[in-house]
Protein backbone atom coordinates (compact mmCIF):
# COMPACT_ATOMS: atom_id res chain seq x y z
CA UNK A 1 0.00 0.00 0.00
CA UNK A 2 2.91 2.54 0.57
CA UNK A 3 4.02 2.51 -3.24
CA UNK A 4 0.21 4.38 -3.92
CA UNK A 5 0.40 8.35 -3.22
CA UNK A 6 -2.28 8.79 -0.99
CA UNK A 7 -1.69 12.58 -0.04
CA UNK A 8 -2.20 14.39 -3.60
CA UNK A 9 -0.82 17.71 -3.36
CA UNK A 10 -0.70 18.06 0.49
CA UNK A 11 2.50 15.57 0.28
CA UNK A 12 4.77 17.90 0.05
CA UNK A 13 2.80 20.69 1.77
CA UNK A 14 6.13 23.03 3.61
CA UNK A 15 5.91 23.43 6.98
CA UNK A 16 6.70 26.57 6.80
CA UNK A 17 3.64 27.18 5.25
CA UNK A 18 1.64 26.73 8.60
CA UNK A 19 3.23 29.40 10.08
CA UNK A 20 2.67 31.64 7.42
CA UNK A 21 -0.79 30.80 7.83
CA UNK A 22 -0.18 31.94 11.27
CA UNK A 23 1.09 35.10 11.04
CA UNK A 24 -2.38 36.05 9.12
CA UNK A 25 -4.20 35.87 12.32
CA UNK A 26 -4.38 39.64 13.70
CA UNK A 27 -7.62 40.04 15.75
CA UNK A 28 -8.39 36.45 16.60
CA UNK A 29 -11.51 36.50 15.23
CA UNK A 30 -13.03 32.73 14.61
CA UNK A 31 -15.63 32.25 12.20
CA UNK A 32 -17.70 29.15 11.47
CA UNK A 33 -17.50 27.84 7.70
CA UNK A 34 -19.99 24.94 8.70
CA UNK A 35 -23.31 24.27 8.92
CA UNK A 36 -25.66 22.89 11.99
CA UNK A 37 -26.04 19.29 10.73
CA UNK A 38 -29.92 17.76 11.20
CA UNK A 39 -32.09 14.45 9.69
CA UNK A 40 -34.26 15.87 7.54
CA UNK A 41 -31.57 18.40 6.13
CA UNK A 42 -31.28 19.32 2.43
CA UNK A 43 -28.39 17.09 0.57
CA UNK A 44 -27.54 16.14 -2.91
CA UNK A 45 -29.87 13.56 -4.02
CA UNK A 46 -27.12 10.91 -4.78
CA UNK A 47 -26.88 10.72 -0.27
CA UNK A 48 -28.74 9.12 2.21
CA UNK A 49 -30.50 11.12 5.03
CA UNK A 50 -28.68 12.08 7.64
CA UNK A 51 -29.95 10.57 10.73
CA UNK A 52 -29.26 10.76 14.79
CA UNK A 53 -30.90 7.82 16.56
CA UNK A 54 -30.87 7.44 19.81
CA UNK A 55 -29.13 4.37 21.49
CA UNK A 56 -28.91 4.99 25.19
CA UNK A 57 -31.23 7.10 27.42
CA UNK A 58 -31.88 7.92 30.92
CA UNK A 59 -35.32 6.94 30.83
CA UNK A 60 -34.57 3.71 29.02
CA UNK A 61 -31.66 2.92 31.07
CA UNK A 62 -34.29 3.44 34.10
CA UNK A 63 -37.00 1.25 32.61
CA UNK A 64 -34.67 -1.26 31.68
CA UNK A 65 -32.56 -1.48 35.03
CA UNK A 66 -29.83 -1.28 32.80
CA UNK A 67 -26.59 -1.38 35.05
CA UNK A 68 -23.91 0.55 32.73
CA UNK A 69 -21.70 0.54 36.26
CA UNK A 70 -22.24 -2.15 37.68
CA UNK A 71 -24.84 -2.58 40.60
CA UNK A 72 -24.01 0.85 42.53
CA UNK A 73 -25.45 3.62 41.18
CA UNK A 74 -27.40 5.28 44.32
CA UNK A 75 -27.64 8.59 42.83
CA UNK A 76 -29.39 7.81 39.69
CA UNK A 77 -26.75 8.47 37.46
CA UNK A 78 -27.56 8.11 33.33
CA UNK A 79 -26.69 9.31 29.89
CA UNK A 80 -27.79 9.54 25.89
CA UNK A 81 -25.51 8.07 23.33
CA UNK A 82 -26.64 7.75 19.99
CA UNK A 83 -26.19 6.50 16.46
CA UNK A 84 -25.25 8.61 13.41
CA UNK A 85 -26.37 7.22 10.39
CA UNK A 86 -25.34 10.07 7.76
CA UNK A 87 -22.89 9.86 4.87
CA UNK A 88 -19.60 11.68 5.44
CA UNK A 89 -20.40 14.13 2.81
CA UNK A 90 -23.24 14.96 4.86
CA UNK A 91 -22.84 19.11 4.85
CA UNK A 92 -19.42 20.39 4.91
CA UNK A 93 -17.27 17.74 3.60
CA UNK A 94 -14.04 16.85 2.20
CA UNK A 95 -13.47 14.27 -0.27
CA UNK A 96 -11.02 11.52 0.26
CA UNK A 97 -8.79 10.91 -2.98
CA UNK A 98 -10.94 7.55 -3.59
CA UNK A 99 -14.03 9.19 -3.66
CA UNK A 100 -14.35 9.64 -7.90
CA UNK A 101 -13.65 7.39 -10.29
CA UNK A 102 -13.02 7.16 -13.98
CA UNK A 103 -12.46 5.10 -16.73
CA UNK A 104 -13.57 1.45 -17.80
CA UNK A 105 -11.07 0.03 -14.75
CA UNK A 106 -13.26 2.90 -12.40
CA UNK A 107 -9.85 3.84 -10.81
CA UNK A 108 -8.94 7.26 -8.62
CA UNK A 109 -6.42 8.93 -7.84
CA UNK A 110 -2.74 7.34 -7.02
CA UNK A 111 -3.72 4.28 -9.19
CA UNK A 112 -6.38 2.68 -6.54
CA UNK A 113 -8.78 0.65 -8.73
CA UNK A 114 -11.45 -1.65 -7.01
CA UNK A 115 -9.65 -4.53 -8.32
CA UNK A 116 -7.29 -4.47 -6.05
CA UNK A 117 -8.38 -2.25 -3.30
CA UNK A 118 -11.72 -2.37 -2.86
CA UNK A 119 -12.85 -4.05 0.41
CA UNK A 120 -16.57 -4.76 1.75
CA UNK A 121 -15.43 -1.74 3.99
CA UNK A 122 -14.61 0.61 1.53
CA UNK A 123 -11.40 1.73 -0.38
CA UNK A 124 -8.03 0.58 0.80
CA UNK A 125 -6.07 3.34 -1.29
CA UNK A 126 -7.00 7.07 -0.94
CA UNK A 127 -9.70 7.03 2.26
CA UNK A 128 -10.25 8.93 4.63
CA UNK A 129 -7.88 7.23 7.10
CA UNK A 130 -5.09 9.46 4.77
CA UNK A 131 -7.17 12.62 4.48
CA UNK A 132 -4.45 14.95 5.90
CA UNK A 133 -5.18 18.09 8.47
CA UNK A 134 -5.34 21.78 6.99
CA UNK A 135 -3.99 24.68 8.26
CA UNK A 136 -3.02 27.23 5.53
CA UNK A 137 -3.81 30.05 3.55
CA UNK A 138 -7.72 30.19 2.83
CA UNK A 139 -8.91 33.15 -0.17
CA UNK A 140 -12.59 33.74 -0.70
CA UNK A 141 -13.95 34.46 -4.05
CA UNK A 142 -17.15 36.31 -3.48
CA UNK A 143 -19.00 35.68 -6.53
CA UNK A 144 -22.43 37.25 -6.31
CA UNK A 145 -20.43 40.01 -4.02
CA UNK A 146 -18.66 41.04 -6.74
CA UNK A 147 -21.74 40.93 -8.92
CA UNK A 148 -24.37 42.40 -6.20
CA UNK A 149 -27.20 39.89 -6.57
CA UNK A 150 -27.66 37.26 -3.31
CA UNK A 151 -27.10 34.27 -5.82
CA UNK A 152 -26.27 32.81 -8.73
CA UNK A 153 -28.73 31.18 -10.71
CA UNK A 154 -29.18 27.44 -11.25
CA UNK A 155 -26.54 25.79 -13.17
CA UNK A 156 -24.73 28.99 -14.01
CA UNK A 157 -20.70 29.19 -14.61
CA UNK A 158 -17.82 30.71 -12.94
CA UNK A 159 -15.01 31.04 -15.37
CA UNK A 160 -11.55 32.19 -15.19
CA UNK A 161 -11.97 35.36 -16.85
CA UNK A 162 -14.42 36.81 -13.88
CA UNK A 163 -11.99 34.94 -10.89
CA UNK A 164 -9.64 37.03 -11.78
CA UNK A 165 -11.47 40.15 -12.07
CA UNK A 166 -13.07 38.70 -8.62
CA UNK A 167 -9.79 38.77 -6.88
CA UNK A 168 -8.35 41.91 -8.48
CA UNK A 169 -11.02 43.83 -7.02
CA UNK A 170 -10.78 42.26 -3.43
CA UNK A 171 -7.39 42.69 -4.02
CA UNK A 172 -6.35 39.15 -3.09
CA UNK A 173 -4.13 36.67 -4.83
CA UNK A 174 -3.81 32.85 -4.82
CA UNK A 175 -0.46 31.29 -4.12
CA UNK A 176 0.99 27.81 -3.97
CA UNK A 177 -0.94 26.22 -1.10
CA UNK A 178 -3.79 27.62 -0.81
CA UNK A 179 -7.34 26.53 -0.25
CA UNK A 180 -9.59 28.90 -2.42
CA UNK A 181 -13.32 29.05 -1.66
CA UNK A 182 -15.73 29.98 -4.07
CA UNK A 183 -19.03 31.72 -2.73
CA UNK A 184 -22.47 31.30 -5.19
CA UNK A 185 -24.22 32.32 -2.60
CA UNK A 186 -26.19 28.72 -2.67
CA UNK A 187 -26.58 28.70 0.99
CA UNK A 188 -28.48 32.04 1.50
CA UNK A 189 -31.14 30.70 1.01
CA UNK A 190 -30.43 26.97 4.09
CA UNK A 191 -32.34 25.43 5.04
CA UNK A 192 -35.17 26.06 2.04
CA UNK A 193 -35.19 23.06 0.56
CA UNK A 194 -37.24 24.25 -2.35
CA UNK A 195 -34.96 27.27 -2.99
CA UNK A 196 -32.08 25.49 -2.81
CA UNK A 197 -33.52 22.91 -5.71
CA UNK A 198 -34.02 25.61 -7.62
CA UNK A 199 -30.35 27.35 -7.48
CA UNK A 200 -28.49 24.09 -8.13
CA UNK A 201 -26.16 24.16 -9.11
CA UNK A 202 -23.82 27.19 -10.02
CA UNK A 203 -20.08 27.09 -9.36
CA UNK A 204 -16.69 27.20 -11.39
CA UNK A 205 -16.29 25.60 -14.36
CA UNK A 206 -13.15 23.36 -16.31
CA UNK A 207 -11.17 26.80 -17.00
CA UNK A 208 -10.96 27.45 -13.11
CA UNK A 209 -9.87 24.23 -12.73
CA UNK A 210 -7.28 23.89 -15.05
CA UNK A 211 -5.85 27.81 -13.51
CA UNK A 212 -5.86 26.17 -9.94
CA UNK A 213 -3.76 23.63 -10.65
CA UNK A 214 -1.52 26.17 -12.36
CA UNK A 215 -1.75 28.32 -8.90
CA UNK A 216 -0.58 25.38 -7.16
CA UNK A 217 -3.82 25.07 -4.49
CA UNK A 218 -4.18 22.05 -2.55
CA UNK A 219 -7.87 22.63 -2.34
CA UNK A 220 -10.66 24.18 -3.46
CA UNK A 221 -14.10 23.99 -2.67
CA UNK A 222 -17.65 25.89 -2.61
CA UNK A 223 -20.96 26.80 -1.11
CA UNK A 224 -23.20 23.67 -3.32
CA UNK A 225 -23.20 19.90 -3.07
CA UNK A 226 -21.36 19.86 -6.24
CA UNK A 227 -18.64 22.70 -6.35
CA UNK A 228 -18.37 22.47 -9.68
CA UNK A 229 -21.39 24.09 -12.37
CA UNK A 230 -23.90 21.18 -13.38
CA UNK A 231 -24.29 20.43 -15.56
CA UNK A 232 -21.01 20.93 -16.99
CA UNK A 233 -20.49 23.60 -19.69
CA UNK A 234 -18.12 22.00 -21.23
CA UNK A 235 -17.98 18.10 -21.01
CA UNK A 236 -15.07 17.68 -23.33
CA UNK A 237 -15.43 15.30 -26.11
CA UNK A 238 -15.64 12.10 -23.68
CA UNK A 239 -18.42 13.53 -22.24
CA UNK A 240 -17.29 13.82 -18.59
CA UNK A 241 -20.40 15.21 -16.43
CA UNK A 242 -17.91 16.30 -13.86
CA UNK A 243 -14.87 17.52 -15.89
CA UNK A 244 -13.82 19.68 -12.37
CA UNK A 245 -13.63 16.31 -9.91
CA UNK A 246 -12.08 14.50 -12.83
CA UNK A 247 -8.87 17.75 -13.22
CA UNK A 248 -8.44 18.53 -9.53
CA UNK A 249 -9.36 15.31 -7.54
CA UNK A 250 -8.93 12.27 -9.76
CA UNK A 251 -5.76 13.29 -11.93
CA UNK A 252 -4.28 15.99 -9.42
CA UNK A 253 -4.93 15.30 -6.06
CA UNK A 254 -6.19 18.38 -5.36
CA UNK A 255 -8.72 18.20 -2.36
CA UNK A 256 -12.63 19.55 -2.93
CA UNK A 257 -14.31 20.87 -0.17
CA UNK A 258 -18.29 21.08 -0.68
CA UNK A 259 -21.16 23.04 1.20
CA UNK A 260 -19.22 25.37 2.97
CA UNK A 261 -21.10 28.23 4.65
CA UNK A 262 -19.24 31.31 3.20
CA UNK A 263 -22.07 33.52 4.25
CA UNK A 264 -20.72 35.38 7.17
CA UNK A 265 -17.26 35.52 6.17
CA UNK A 266 -19.02 37.22 2.88
CA UNK A 267 -20.51 39.86 5.20
CA UNK A 268 -17.44 40.46 6.77
CA UNK A 269 -15.56 40.92 3.51
CA UNK A 270 -12.66 39.30 4.81
CA UNK A 271 -11.11 37.45 1.42
CA UNK A 272 -8.43 36.49 3.17
CA UNK A 273 -7.41 34.50 6.41
CA UNK A 274 -6.28 31.52 8.20
CA UNK A 275 -8.15 28.63 7.23
CA UNK A 276 -8.26 25.50 9.57
CA UNK A 277 -10.00 22.15 8.71
CA UNK A 278 -9.92 19.10 10.45
CA UNK A 279 -10.93 15.74 8.85
CA UNK A 280 -11.58 12.64 10.62
CA UNK A 281 -9.45 9.91 10.05
CA UNK A 282 -12.01 6.84 9.16
CA UNK A 283 -10.70 3.87 7.22
CA UNK A 284 -13.11 2.89 4.59
CA UNK A 285 -14.65 6.11 3.85
CA UNK A 286 -14.88 8.47 0.79
CA UNK A 287 -14.51 11.44 2.31
CA UNK A 288 -15.21 13.53 5.95
CA UNK A 289 -17.20 15.61 7.38
CA UNK A 290 -15.55 18.76 8.75
CA UNK A 291 -16.29 21.80 10.66
CA UNK A 292 -13.85 24.32 9.07
CA UNK A 293 -13.06 27.66 10.70
CA UNK A 294 -11.44 31.04 9.16
CA UNK A 295 -9.52 32.84 11.69
CA UNK A 296 -8.14 36.91 11.25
Amino acid sequence: MSTYDELGRMADFPAGQVVKAASMIRTGTVVSLAGVRFPGMPLFPGHPPFQVLNYRTPRGIRATGAQPWGPVNDVGLGYMAEYLMASSHSGTHVDALAHMTIGEDMHWYGGGNPDEHLSDFGPMVGDASHLPPFFTRGVLVDVPGHRGVQSLEAGEPVDVDEVKEILAAQRVEVRPWDVVLFRTGYLSWWPDAEQLAAHRTAGPDISVARWLLEQGVVAAGSDTETFEVQPAPDPGPEGNPQPVHNALLIENGVYILESVDLEEIARRKVYEFCFVALPLKIRGATGSMVDPVAIY
